[in-house]
């Protein structure tokens, strides 16, 4: 088991894929417990059958087309219109863009990778320190992950059973908060270094408005439908899909479907079949553990080491950040959600709380070594080592863990809607 066990390490430090290290651990953990290994087949039927899975691959396609379709540039260009006059103008435009393209993609690195070559030279131009820029892009990244249709929470309730419709409504207060205060911090830094910002002008903000009339008329179109009962969640992933195709094909005209239509597609299922071979290995990997009465023997040593839910709450944060920084999140959510799960009921942290601050956890961990997955997409993006960027990133994670405070012990900001 030892052998077996340092051997699947080595093989994960040197690039071998993650969802294999899971299936080998898992196998090699079946037989050294004498448990059938078809339990990791009862998960993946599990899966297969649950009725938000579809939710996953509708949402990350219309992510897909909206990148392919110039949805970034609209969203700069309208932002910079409408907020460019802000103290702290343009930096509050990468926020609040790199916010919303994050609630679609539903990955930091495609934020990144799309936003990031476009604000990194126009922050340098008009005043930004470099290292601000750097700091304000690699963080920016995985913003939106608290907002609907953010993947991460698709993920969350699909493996917790959780009801997603209550977390999306949970995310939008949190999210909100820190927007704001990553915006207070970013006009602080505008007036400091007295940062050129332009004056507000109607007709660019109406042309700006027009041209990206479709995008951010999405986001409003599935709060309402969802929360306004019309459409079930599944039901808005499926018309998120169809919106996005008619608006970049037929409205902007900016993608070819008959040219372009299979590469969207192929795009798509690399993105989606690497999350789900992942989802349903680690979900098997959990169902042994849970079999093995592993989260009992936790939630027994839980018991007798900490006793009030304050206790538990400090200890779940300091936990979460350091899988933050060795996991990603898609990875952690799989493995780590069941555990917490019954650990968290028994100190009396509602679910739907415990996926805010779960989330709010990995969203910072994103941005921490050794595993921060934006500080490795900017260092290519940015031609940046990655020391560098940490350290950039340092005043942005500070009070990203301020909010983490907040959102963990003001339940109110996540369960306001209650």
């Amino acid at each position: 088991m030892f052998i077996g066990v340092t051997l699947l390490v080595i093989l994960a430090l040197i690039g071998l894929p993650l969802f294999v290290v899971l299936g080998g651990g898992s196998l090699l953990y079946a037989h050294h417990s004498g448990l059938d290994a078809a339990l990791l087949i009862i998960e993946l039927n599990r899966l297969a059958t649950s009725p938000n899975l579809l939710t996953i691959p509708l949402f990350k396609l219309a992510s897909v087309v909206l990148a392919a379709g110039g949805a970034p540039q609209r969203l700069i260009r309208l932002f910079n219109a409408l907020l460019g006059w802000l103290p702290g103008g343009l930096a509050v435009v990468a926020i609040a863009a790199c916010a919303f393209f994050t609630s679609f993609s539903g990955a930091s690195g495609v934020t990144i990778l799309a936003l990031g070559g476009l604000l990194y030279p126009v922050l340098q131009k008009v005043g930004y320190p470099q290292r601000f820029n750097l700091g304000l892009l690699t963080t920016s990244g995985s913003l939106g992950l608290l907002f609907p249709p953010s993947l991460a929470i698709l993920l969350y309730g699909v493996v917790s059973g959780v009801n997603i419709d209550d977390l999306f409504a949970a995310g939008i207060v949190p999210g909100l908060v820190l927007m704001l205060m990553l915006g207070g911090y970013a006009a602080l830094t505008g007036r400091r270094f007295a940062v050129s910002r332009h004056a507000f002008a109607w007709p660019v903000a109406l042309r700006a408005v027009r041209s990206a009339l479709g995008d951010i008329l999405l986001p409003v179109l599935i709060v309402t439908g969802i929360f306004g009962g019309y459409v079930t969640v599944s039901e808005a992933a499926a018309c998120t899909a169809l919106y996005v195709f008619v608006i970049e094909a037929w409205v902007h005209r900016s993608i070819d479907l008959r040219r372009q239509l299979a590469s969207l597609l192929a795009d798509t299922a690399m993105l989606v079949g690497s999350i789900l071979i992942i989802l349903g290995v680690a979900m098997g990997l959990t169902n042994l553990l849970i079999d093995a009465q592993l989260p009992m023997r936790l939630l027994d040593w839980i018991e007798g080491t900490i006793d009030s839910p304050l206790k538990f709450l400090i200890v779940l944060n300091i936990f979460l950040l350091i899988v933050g920084a060795m996991m990603d999140i898609f990875s952690a959510t799989v493995v780590i959600v069941p555990l917490l799960l019954p650990l968290a009921q028994r100190f009396g942290v509602d679910p739907v709380h415990l996926g805010i601050i779960f989330l709010a956890n990995l969203e910072i961990g994103y941005s921490t070594p050794p595993v921060g997955i934006n500080l490795f997409i900017a260092g290519q993006r940015f031609e940046q080592p990655i020391l560098r960027l940490f350290r950039a990133a340092l005043p942005f994670l500070g009070l990203m863990l301020v909010w983490l405070m907040l959102v963990t012990y003001l339940p109110v900001l996540s369960l306001w809607w209650r």
